[in-house]
């Protein structure tokens, strides 16, 4: 696996390039064949290399939300104090990313998180808030213009982990509440004000993570 890794970061293997047939990597890299064809199962599971049918094993395209769509599972199976700390660094990378949205954010990307804010301001159904929740902040992190951040973002804060927090999150007031974050969040962007921006997010993500400090049995 390490040599195949290093082969990539090298060059020597570019993003959709085909990789020579298990044999002649094998020789190639002074390894057994049942090694190697360990190595290539272990690296289509991480998404680093894909095997098509009939055609042989390929690099993937290496993009960031491939390479890091496990990082998502962890934060489906979580539970207890470790959904906590989930939260604690969604709110550190979700605050920096509001920020870097609010000192990039165009026209287009402002009135797409604006559209999202209506929404959830015009409807009381709580799957359809959280589906703009969702795009919401989508919407933002896209803005940051970091594809890197957002899949980390996206492995945090996807929709099957969102629902099992939001499902507990509906106490009285919590709509009002979150509506009234989510617009602080926009007003800060809209100022293209990052500092502003940074806070609005830390202060939104803070109160999901504070509620479930205090609702979250070991």
């Amino acid at each position: 696996m390490e040599r195949i890794k290093s082969m990539i970061a090298a060059g020597e293997l570019e993003p959709g390039q085909r990789l020579p047939t298990e044999r002649d990597l094998a020789a190639q890299l002074g390894l057994s064949r049942s090694s190697m064809r360990e190595a290539i199962r272990a690296l289509t599971a991480l998404g680093v290399l894909e095997a098509r049918h009939g055609s042989g094993i390929y690099v993937t395209r290496l993009e960031a939300g491939d390479l890091l769509e496990t990082f998502g599972v962890v934060a489906e199976i979580s539970r207890g104090p470790r959904l906590v700390e989930l939260l604690e660094v969604r709110r550190i990378l979700e605050s920096a990313a509001t920020a870097m949205a609010a000192a990039r954010i165009d026209d287009s990307q402002l009135s797409d998180v604006a559209d999202h804010l209506a929404a959830m301001e015009a409807t009381d159904d709580p799957d359809a808030i959280l589906a703009h929740d969702l795009d919401f902040h989508r919407s933002v992190v896209a803005a940051a213009g970091n594809e890197t951040l957002a899949a980390i973002i996206e492995g945090l804060s996807n929709r099957t982990f969102r629902a099992r927090v939001w499902r507990g999150y509906q106490e009285e007031g919590a709509f009002a509440r979150t509506r009234a974050e989510h617009a602080r969040i926009h007003a800060a962007l809209a100022a293209r004000d990052p500092e502003a921006a940074r806070a609005a997010a830390a202060v939104h993500v803070a109160e999901v993570e504070n509620w479930l400090r205090v609702n979250t049995t070991p």
